[in-house]
């Protein structure tokens, strides 16, 4: 449809086309925050095999077991898609599938968010022992909040066009 210019805006793309393309976007943005949790989950996996693990506090190993389950769910969330694509493919069904695996995407995304701030947590208590820890990792959640959801939601009701 024209806008104020006359310039035709959109794509003109069936259904079945535009499900498609989401899916091939949807899967390039899992890659990349696939890689991410997975990267920070191995890691995590391996610091309970170091000597300096059992000199970690009660509180600290608390923080350590939560961190590893939000790396687990995060990472469980984000190949979702992937398993929830390969069980329904062929049926016909790629645009809720798309939906479906678009709502996996973004609970993994938050629980990504979680992991990395659990994991800031635990890396600069045992680190530092400073009282300003908490306020170091407030300041680097709210720019993870800022960049990955505040950001693009205000681009999305600015700039989204209505009919």
């Amino acid at each position: 449809m024209p806008d104020g210019d006359g310039t035709i805006r959109g794509r003109h793309e069936t259904p079945e086309e535009r499900a498609d393309r989401r899916w091939g976007e949807l899967l390039q943005e899992i890659r990349v925050a696939q890689t991410g949790v997975q990267i920070l989950f191995g890691f995590l996996l391996t610091v309970v095999f170091t000597s300096r693990f059992t000199d970690l506090s009660r509180a600290d190993r608390v923080l350590y077991v939560t961190t590893v389950v939000l790396a687990a769910t995060a990472s469980g969330a984000l190949i979702g898609p992937v398993a929830f694509h390969r069980i329904v493919s062929g049926r016909r069904i790629k645009p809720q599938t798309v939906e479906w695996a678009s709502r996996l995407t973004f609970i993994g995304l938050l629980l990504l968010l979680l992991t990395m701030v659990s994991a800031l947590l635990l890396v600069l208590r045992v680190a530092t022992h400073d009282p300003y820890v908490p306020w170091l990792v407030a300041g680097v959640t709210a720019w993870y909040l800022l960049s990955w959801f505040v950001l693009p939601l205000w681009a999305r009701h600015r700039y989204t066009m209505r009919d």
